[in-house]
């Protein structure tokens, strides 16, 4: 923001009726700025921008028959708002796009994903560079490639680069660790080339790397030519060993190919996007291209949106801000009335000129209709899908007797011979996962293996956290369903009665391939469900899912107290030399393989010597 930004503060005071909303609406002045609707709980639900705060803010408090649904569900919830005057338009919507980021107001149209975007590091001044992953550019005189579309993909692209150069992946530090110690599972697997050995001198590391910083930059045809030259040169010295492993390096790099660097943001020198809805969803979409060719493409599906104008306007601004970069130029579907500013505003945050422009004929408005068909295929297939799950949780609230079922919630215990025990809770909202609000429980305080004691902690665990209004537990489930039979159907009812709450329970009854064939209610009523495919794959989805999520928990807590008891038999290795060791290797196959220096860097001498002689002598047995 600049430096003489001004803003002037209008507040108003709380619990505010319909007409003095009004009334203060168009008291407010014919100047840009920003303004901030706040519900009774002092909530921000919504931010805008405006060329004249009086205009805009006035028209949300009159003429509301005109109003779409959701516009009508946002005033109905105002309750007071903030206006900020700014300076110019332009800072108005500076100001705008930092508050909504601030806030994530429930009622502007907001990408899933704002928290940025990760890049890859590389400092050549290093003595050996290597290559990181790190979420933000910092003024440090390294060089950084990206953004990358997410930590997945960032990742990928590492490792790419890795392997097809062999370059080290472990946390040995050059030139210090270089002869120390014998090399790692990487340089046997032949993933590197085992810079920590003696024979490589760092001149060799560096042309690597150099070749490595020319992948980043999308050279890789530079990188091929270069090693071909290497590879005959090396052939006709009848360095035939040394010509096999450049041979190799060569096909690595070709197969290696600019489709797999060359991610959103990171060449891309032209962008289209294209927006499409249906009756029920709508996609934002991205298409990125790179030298006339198109590498990739990005989108986001949404509830259908009032406005389609407004709604590019806001994401293109929350996509590129988030990524910290736009391309030469972007394609737009349709003209913005606050294009110019946007591209201002690009320009200041990514100091490079960022062209905005609406074509209407010729090669680039073919382009816009691709992302337009791009984006319109992507609601329709969002539509459809969602549909298919509608008519499903339709059909199973018919066969249940009761209503369309949009919160299912599903317990399952998981333990071996009493050891260990744990409860998952999955939940499925209108039809698909919500992994977000997945629950684990680790059972208490029993003596021995009881799963319908264990059952009834879980229960009365989750909905005591619900009457408590805690914070992950405060939504009232539509549907429960109980891995087991009618026992443990009314194990969980009598809970809920005993809490004074009414919610639909059913046991999940298994056939003999362990699929859910029907739905028993406590009282003992079946419901088959395998005779309609659709609701049998749905509820068996739920199942797996539910079994998944509570012995993956279970298996990482028997796996965590067997390697504790394991480091219990060496002496001086207490809780927190405990910690520091999984910590660190992460598993007892990787402690049993490090040598004595690389446990001295963490351990006293004396400790370090007792866990490396007992796996050497359990590795003797």
């Amino acid at each position: 923001m600049p430096e003489d930004f001004c803003i002037e503060a209008v507040l108003f005071g709380d619990n505010m009726t319909y007409d003095q909303l009004k009334e203060k609406a168009h008291s407010l002045p014919l100047e840009p700025g920003v303004y901030i609707m706040r519900d009774a709980q002092d909530n921000v639900i919504y931010v805008g921008k405006a060329k004249k705060l009086k205009n805009r803010v006035s028209q949300y408090f009159q003429d509301t028959v005109s109003h779409s649904p959701k516009t009508k569900v946002m005033v109905s919830r105002i309750d007071h708002f903030d206006v900020i005057v700014a300076a110019s338009e332009f800072e108005a919507l500076v100001l705008e796009c930092s508050l909504i980021k601030r806030y994530m107001p429930k009622y502007n149209i907001l990408l899933k994903d704002d928290k940025g975007y990760p890049y890859l590091r590389l400092n050549m001044k290093d003595q050996y560079p290597r290559i990181t992953m790190v979420s933000k550019i910092s003024d440090d005189g390294a060089a950084y490639y990206g953004p990358y579309g997410s930590r997945g993909v960032t990742q990928s692209v590492l490792d790419a680069i890795g392997q097809t150069l062999k370059l080290p992946n472990c946390s040995k530090e050059f030139p210090r660790d270089i002869g120390k110690n014998r090399p790692c599972l990487n340089y046997h697997m032949n993933l590197c080339t085992g810079w920590c050995q003696q024979g490589h001198d760092q001149k060799e590391y560096y042309a690597v790397i150099e070749q490595a910083r020319q992948l980043l930059s999308g050279n890789e045809k530079a990188v091929a030519r270069h090693l071909k030259e290497q590879m005959f040169k090396a052939a006709e010295n009848l360095e035939f060993e040394l010509a096999a492993n450049l041979r190799d390096r060569l096909n690595a790099v070709e197969a290696l190919g600019k489709k797999q660097l060359v991610t959103a943001g990171a060449h891309i020198d032209m962008d289209a996007i294209g927006f499409g809805q249906t009756a029920a969803k709508a996609c934002f979409a991205v298409l990125h291209f790179s030298g006339g060719n198109l590498i990739d493409k990005d989108y986001e599906v949404f509830p259908v949106l009032d406005d389609a104008v407004e709604a590019v306007s806001s994401l293109l601004k929350q996509y590129y801000l988030s990524r910290g970069l736009a391309p030469k130029r972007v394609l737009l579907p349709f003209e913005l009335e606050d294009s110019e500013l946007i591209r201002q505003l690009f320009e200041e945050r990514f100091s490079k000129k960022t062209e905005l422009h609406t074509p209407q004929r010729g090669d680039n408005a073919r382009l816009v209709e691709l992302a337009n068909k791009n984006a319109y295929e992507e609601a329709v297939r969002i539509s459809n899908k969602e549909e298919k799950h509608s008519a499903v949780l339709n059909l199973l609230g018919k066969m249940l007797s009761f209503e369309k079922p949009s919160r299912i919630e599903s317990f399952d215990i998981s333990n071996i011979s009493g050891t260990d025990i744990v409860a998952s809770m999955v939940v499925f909202e209108n039809g698909r996962p919500k992994k977000s609000e997945y629950k684990r429980f680790k059972i208490q305080d029993l003596p021995g293996q009881d799963d319908y004691a264990s059952m009834e902690q879980v229960v009365r665990r989750r909905f005591d956290h619900f009457l408590a209004g805690d914070k992950g537990f405060c939504i009232k489930p539509d549907l429960l369903l109980i891995d087991g039979g009618i026992a443990h159907a009314n194990v969980a009812l009598a809970v809920l009665q005993e809490l004074n709450l009414s919610i639909p329970i059913f046991g999940m009854v298994k056939d003999d391939k362990h699929r859910t064939r029907a739905l028993v209610t406590p009282q003992g009523k079946e419901i088959a469900i395998d005779a309609n495919q659709s609701v049998f794959s749905f509820i068996g989805n739920i199942q797996e899912e539910t079994h998944r999520f509570a012995i993956t928990y279970h298996r990482k807590l028997r796996s965590k107290r067997l390697q504790y008891s394991q480091l219990d038999e060496i002496p001086g290795i207490g809780p927190k030399r405990k910690q520091l060791l999984l910590k660190t290797f992460g598993s007892l196959s990787a402690m049993s393989r490090a040598d004595i220096q690389e446990l001295e860097r963490i351990l006293p001498k004396d400790a370090a010597a007792a866990v490396y002689h007992h796996f050497q002598d359990k590795e003797g047995k």
